[in-house]
C-alpha cells in the first residue's frame, strides 16, 4: 500500500525550517539548496509543495504575523480604546525573544518585499488590516473621552506603525540602544500625549 503523505504538514515543514536558517542566518541563509536539504528533500522536491522561494518566504512571513497575531489577540482579548491600543502596542513590540525572532524574519521578509511586487501586497495588506484596527481603537477612545489630543487620529496611527515597526527593526540592529526599557518608555510617552 502506498504511503500517505500530508502535503500540508510537508508545507508547514518547510515553513518551519525556513523560520530556522532565517533566524538563524538572515534571508541568504534561507537558499532554496539550504530549505532542501535542512527539510530532508531532494533539491527539486520543494516545486512539489511551493513554486518558488518567495511563497516559502512569504509562509514563513505569515507564520511570523500568526505568531504576533495569537499575542496581540490574547492581550487585547475584549479591551476597547485606549485599553485596546495599549495592548496592541505592547504585544507587537520586541520586547521578549520570541518577538525579536519575529521581526527578525519580519526584516528579512520587509527585505524581499522591496523588489517583490507580489510579497509587497501582501505587507500592504496585512498593513491595512492593522492600521484599521489601531483606528477603530482610537476611534473608541476618541467616543469614551480618553483621548482628547488635537493630533489627527490618522498621525495617531502613523505614530503606532512608526513606533511598533522602528522598534522591530532597531531590536536587531541595534539592541542595545533599542532595550525593551527605553522601548516601554516611547510607548508610555506616547500615550501620556493622548
Amino acid at each position: 500500500m502506498p504511503k500517505v503523505i500530508d502535503h500540508d504538514q510537508r508545507r508547514r515543514d518547510i515553513v518551519d525550517v525556513t523560520w530556522r536558517l532565517i533566524v538563524k542566518g538572515g534571508i541568504e541563509a534561507a537558499t532554496m539548496r539550504e530549505i532542501a536539504a535542512e527539510a530532508g528533500f531532494a533539491n527539486g522536491a520543494l516545486k512539489h509543495y511551493f513554486p518558488g522561494k518567495d511563497e516559502i518566504i512569504q509562509g514563513a512571513y505569515e507564520r511570523s504575523l500568526g505568531l504576533m497575531g495569537e499575542h496581540i489577540e490574547a492581550e487585547v482579548a475584549d479591551k476597547r480604546g485606549v485599553a485596546a491600543l495599549r495592548a496592541i502596542c505592547w504585544a507587537a513590540m520586541p520586547l521578549d525573544d520570541e518577538r525579536v525572532t519575529s521581526g527578525r524574519v519580519l526584516l528579512s521578509f520587509w527585505e524581499r518585499a522591496v523588489s517583490n511586487e507580489t510579497l509587497h501586497e501582501a505587507y500592504l495588506a496585512h498593513l491595512a488590516v492593522w492600521r484599521g484596527a489601531l483606528a477603530r481603537y482610537v476611534a473608541e477612545g476618541r467616543e469614551d473621552g480618553d483621548i482628547t489630543t488635537a493630533t489627527p487620529d490618522e498621525q495617531l496611527v502613523d505614530e503606532i506603525v512608526l513606533l511598533n515597526v522602528g522598534a522591530n527593526i532597531m531590536s536587531l540592529i541595534s539592541p542595545e540602544s533599542s532595550t525593551p526599557a527605553l522601548q516601554e518608555a516611547h510607548l508610555r510617552a506616547f500615550f501620556e500625549r493622548l
